[in-house]
């Protein structure tokens, strides 16, 4: 499942979607900001497809979903110039949260993910500012951040941060 590669295109498996029993599935919606869109896509292997064209029946993508579409996969100065911006904002997002105690452990352009001292606290306290984050069952210290969109909301960020730090 590809839905966020197209940030981190040399991270794509695409080239060994021909192979036996590989399937790479696309997501159109997340890279270009157009969820409503509901244009996805399935490469792979053409014996693979055909079984999955078969059990899954005609699959309607409509007209104007497929001019949004071609598009925008063809205006690669855009997509450079997003991915470069949204690198730039991850680097910031990073910066800012570990000031506040963090450690960074990754994640894409889109989402970051770090590592804090009690993930549920600062989920909670990120809420009471209205900024959402994800934690994992799995994991009491992971939290994950989107990035945030305006200048506002980083300065909205900022002060939770700054929140988090003065509840310590």
């Amino acid at each position: 499942d590809e839905s966020f590669c197209d940030v981190m295109p040399g991270e794509s498996l695409i080239e060994m979607a021909a192979r036996p029993g590989v399937i790479v599935l696309k997501s159109f919606g997340k890279f270009w900001g157009l969820a409503g869109l509901r244009l996805g896509f399935a490469i792979g292997d053409p014996a693979l497809i055909a079984r999955l064209a078969q059990m899954l029946g005609p699959w309607p993508v409509s007209g104007p979903a497929l001019r949004v579409g071609a598009k925008a996969l063809a205006d690669a100065a855009w997509a450079g110039a997003a991915r470069a911006r949204l690198a730039g904002d991850a680097a910031r997002l990073d910066g800012l949260v570990a000031a506040a105690g963090a450690k960074v452990l990754g994640g894409t352009s889109l989402f970051r993910l770090y590592d804090v001292d009690d993930a549920a606290r600062w989920q909670h306290s990120l809420a009471r500012h209205q900024i959402l984050s994800r934690v994992f069952p799995y994991s009491k210290q992971w939290l994950r951040l989107g990035l945030p969109g305006k200048e506002a909301d980083w300065a909205k960020l900022a002060n939770a941060l700054e929140f988090l730090g003065a509840e310590r």
